[in-house]
């Protein structure tokens, strides 16, 4: 990918951030300082007390009323409670075990509840699959795919955006044989007949849907759509980052150093595909652009399909129907996923190599300074970027910090920097109580 970004990511070096500290006397005192300035020292010496009032670009306290849109006090709609059902029912499954819930956890916020690098399906649940399976929260602001103005790949669902909306992303996992591993849409269908909820099913679609094996399938999976675009559960903005930006808590001064390394494009630069500020509408952060990035991960040898060394997953190019074929320049990029809940997962990357945050993030920073640590190393030559063939090696981000350095130089963060990016991170956990 390299250069492949929106322009709107060197916003972050325009931005002013106003820290307004409470003093003895209830005086309030106010500096303006760019981004940059902001360091580690800078804010250990700024107390949490003082940091209720940081403002970066709206992206903290007095920056307009919460516009987060949330369902009806009333709840859900009926077809709404039907795909809640629906997500919920194993029977929908060759197995008779498996539903959409059982690989996406809400304990997991909304991501695989354990830390499997793919999820076990098939008639017998002993096939696994090849991606990890993604959360599926905050994933209804998210667009079909297509090339913005700079020509950067963006939106779609699934890891190579391949389903161009929730209804027909939920159909998928269905007809998957590693997953749920049902034979046609229309076995699916007589499957549903039986459900518990069919007669509200037939009440809420037409006495004769269930006619129209086709019709009823796409009534289903329209049904699960709109569950996850209803349910305040799946998009609830409850962090306690979320809160912050809400004026109804501060950020301690762990987590505001980590929020600092976090946006610095010279430290993390996490914000250049995870943007921490609010969107220009002024609705809250989703972390994430929605684009795609090529990162390198290291090959899994926990995939059974990687025992096959002729075997590699090229991600965006390779795509389902084949419409990327010829854009190899797009091999071996994945969606950039949402940061919210992050701390929350026991798998990392599209192919679940890390499983904690803390390895994922010393990944980040040091596969160009310490390469040997990540990739095998073969009489004497470490053999980077192994999960790619060698005609795809160049396709690899390594223009943007923190990747845009060499063996021996110094990583963008030491542990203590990223420790203190994880803090922040657990800032982004859902359900925050003050």
């Amino acid at each position: 990918m390299k250069s492949i970004r929106h322009a709107g990511r060197q916003l972050f070096l325009q931005m002013q951030i106003v820290i307004i500290s409470m003093h003895a006397h209830q005086r309030l005192t106010t500096r303006i300082l760019h981004p940059m300035a902001l360091s580690a020292r800078t804010l250990r010496n700024v107390a949490p007390v003082s940091l209720a009032a940081v403002i970066t670009l709206g992206l903290l306290t007095g920056c307009g009323n919460d516009s987060t849109t949330k369902p009806a006090a009333t709840g859900l709609s009926p077809v709404a409670q039907l795909g809640s059902q629906i997500f919920n029912d194993t029977s929908l499954s060759a197995s008779g075990s498996l539903s959409c819930a059982s690989c996406h956890d809400p304990a997991a916020g909304g991501a695989a509840g354990n830390n499997l690098p793919a999820q076990l399906g098939g008639p017998h649940l002993d096939l696994q699959g090849t991606r990890q399976a993604p959360s599926i929260r905050y994933l209804s602001s998210n667009t079909a795919f297509f090339f913005d103005a700079q020509g950067t790949p963006t939106g779609g669902f699934f890891w190579d955006g391949r389903a161009a909306s929730l209804q027909e992303q939920a159909g998928k996992p269905f007809l998957n044989p590693v997953e749920m591993a049902m034979p046609s849409p229309e076995a699916v269908v007589d499957r549903l007949k039986l459900a518990s909820y069919a007669p509200a099913f037939l009440q809420t679609f037409g006495a004769h849907v269930f006619d129209n094996p086709v019709m009823a399938f796409e009534r289903m999976t329209y049904a699960l759509q709109q569950y996850q675009k209803e349910d305040a559960g799946l998009h609830s903005f409850t962090s306690k980052y979320d809160a912050v930006l809400n004026g109804k808590a501060v950020l301690g001064e762990q987590e505001m150093r980590g929020l600092a390394l976090f946006n610095n494009p010279q430290k993390g630069n996490c914000q250049g595909c995870h943007p921490s500020g609010r969107n220009a509408n002024g609705t809250l952060p989703l972390f994430t652009d929605f684009t795609y990035d090529n990162l390198g991960v290291p090959r899994n040898p926990a995939l059974l399909a990687n025992t096959d060394p002729g075997y590699f997953d090229l991600g965006l190019c390779a795509r389902s129907p084949g419409d990327l074929l010829a854009r190899t320049d797009l091999c071996g990029a994945f969606k950039v996923p949402s940061l919210r809940n992050v701390a929350l997962r026991q798998s990392f990357f599209h192919n679940g190599y890390f499983h904690d945050l803390k390895t994922a993030l010393q990944f980040y920073v040091q596969r160009d300074t310490h390469p040997e640590k990540w990739y095998p190393v073969v009489s004497g030559v470490v053999q980077k970027f192994d999960d790619l063939p060698p005609q795809y090696h160049a396709n690899v981000n390594t223009t943007e910090a923190p990747y845009n350095r060499k063996p021996g130089d110094a990583p963008a963060l030491s542990d203590a920097e990223i420790d203190d990016v994880i803090v922040f991170l657990q800032t982004l956990n859902d359900g925050y109580a003050p």
